[in-house]
């Protein structure tokens, strides 16, 4: 079921990109102010407003119990990710692709950035935290039986301790990644210790991705505060101008 449903919110948020780029090769000026366009605006700011809830119960204790009473901290946790996908989309779709403003231009790259942000936080980081845990249990699994091959190695007469020359052949189907006969206890050896290096390797670059995803978390919490700034400044705007043109 959680894997469906990343599937879910990932086909979500490669529309939400889609759609963005739709101005590229769409614009409606004036979509943004007629009345589907503001109903999908309020619609999109009021979804964006949810995810502060899961924020404030995260990181405010006397507040997470009296929240968390009602609702899980799992199911605020779906909220957030959910409500900080559709919400963008609405708002992007009210915008009509019309981006002639600093204020909208400011609130839709923010909009934008913290959904990106927001997603290498949750899913991106948790996919590489998980391989790192794989790679982890297989190094351990590869150093044993590299152990277990050496003192098999040991113990081989002196005649097949060498490592047997490979022709070329065999060189090009090891490169591939096809399986040959292990051609005794000294083939096996280094078959072993390349593995353990390719993983050693592979481990290395996933910590790499795992600090850099984890700075997403800080500048998915500073782009959130600016994008609520500006919601608020385009809220504020449009209640103006609004009341204006009704005088």
């Amino acid at each position: 079921m959680k894997e469906r449903q990343e599937i879910i919110i990932t086909g979500f948020f490669s529309l939400l990109i889609l759609t963005w780029l739709g101005f590229l090769v769409h614009q409606s000026p004036r979509f943004a102010g007629s009345g589907w366009g503001a109903i999908l605006g309020i619609a999109g700011a009021a979804l964006m407003l949810i995810p502060l809830v899961y924020s404030i119960a995260k990181r405010l204790p006397f507040l997470r119990g009296r929240i968390t009473h009602h609702v899980s901290m799992p199911s605020l946790l779906s909220w957030h990710v959910w409500t900080g996908i559709v919400g963008p989309l609405l708002a992007i779709v009210h915008t009509g692709h019309k981006y002639d403003s600093w204020l909208g231009i400011l609130l839709t790259t923010s909009v934008m950035l913290v959904v990106v942000s927001g997603f290498a936080v949750r899913f991106l980081l948790t996919y590489v935290r998980h391989e790192i845990a794989d790679k982890l249990a297989l190094l351990q699994t590869a150093r044993g039986d590299l152990d277990q091959a050496w003192g098999a190695l040991d113990n081989a007469p002196l005649g097949i301790r060498e490592l047997p020359r490979a022709t070329i052949l065999s060189a090009t189907l090891a490169s591939l990644g096809i399986e040959q006969s292990s051609g005794g206890p000294a083939a096996e050896v280094i078959r072993l210790a390349d593995s353990i290096a390719d993983l050693e390797y592979a481990i290395r670059m996933h910590e790499f991705l795992k600090r850099w995803f984890s700075r997403s978390l800080v500048l998915h919490i500073a782009l959130s505060v600016l994008l609520y700034a500006f919601l608020a400044m385009h809220v504020a705007a449009g209640i103006y101008f609004g009341l204006r043109s009704l005088q």
